[in-house]
């Protein structure tokens, strides 16, 4: 009888050890994914994460299809995940192209590229027509948050009225540490939101902020934009651009 007992017991606790690895696992993935970049910024904690034996479920309301897109792609990259149900809304206020949407979209911009700040930058749309008020750190970053506006679907004229303004010295530096998963995803909706990469095939990976880019690309041009495109994101330390050129 004792010897029944023990064997019960030992095949009770491996029947069971699945289940506690699992939900180790899982604890991982949700906690992994809450403190990521796109989560905490970029989300804003509108989305829910839940994770069963690494299949992720993905609950919430956003603004944009393509951050829809991105909240899916920034969990997938995390070890352990097996498959993604994503179960993301849209917000039916933030109609594609209205002034509402644009606004928000340059907001976006300036949250994940380098080399500018969305502290001091006011964003106003009336129309299609854009205006950005604040500061700026330098010459070089108001022309930069220019840029990223103008480039914006839906905008037809931006008015950049931001100050120069020495940056407060207790600001988060542009060039804080984030992780990996978070770069990867905004690399790869950068590429394929722009018109010129848009149609590339392009492999994306980040370790330790830097990027691997792998694929085919039409042309020296196309492979060399890819490279600057993600070098613009905010975190990479720097771009390993191994794409190939067609002959």
């Amino acid at each position: 009888m004792k010897l029944h007992h023990l064997v019960l017991t030992a095949l009770l606790a491996i029947a069971a050890t699945p289940f506690v690895l699992a939900s180790d696992a899982d604890r991982k993935i949700v906690d992994s994914a809450k403190a990521s970049y796109n989560y905490r910024t970029l989300l804003e904690d509108k989305v829910t994460v839940r994770s069963d034996n690494g299949i992720v479920t993905l609950t919430g309301m956003v603004a944009d299809k393509d951050l829809r897109a991105l909240a899916e792609d920034t969990v997938s990259n995390l070890p352990g995940v097996q498959r993604v149900d994503n179960r993301i809304t849209l917000d039916p206020a933030m109609q594609e192209n209205s002034d509402a949407w644009i606004a928000w979209k340059i907001r976006y911009q300036l949250l994940v590229r380098s080399n500018v700040s969305n502290r001091n930058t006011k964003v106003a749309v009336n129309d299609g027509i854009v205006t950005l008020t604040g500061s700026a750190g330098n010459t070089a970053e108001k022309e930069l948050v220019g840029v990223y506006a103008s480039e914006i679907a839906g905008v037809k004229s931006v008015n950049n009225l931001l100050a120069i303004d020495t940056p407060v010295s207790n600001e988060p530096t542009m060039g804080e540490a984030i992780d990996d998963a978070s770069i990867t995803s905004q690399v790869k909706f950068t590429l394929m939101s722009h018109k010129s990469t848009s149609a590339l095939k392009t492999k994306v990976s980040t370790k330790d902020g830097v990027v691997m880019l792998s694929g085919a690309a039409a042309n020296d041009a196309e492979k060399s934009l890819a490279g600057k495109l993600a070098l613009s994101i905010r975190g990479v330390k720097s771009v390993t651009n191994d794409m190939t050129v067609k002959n």
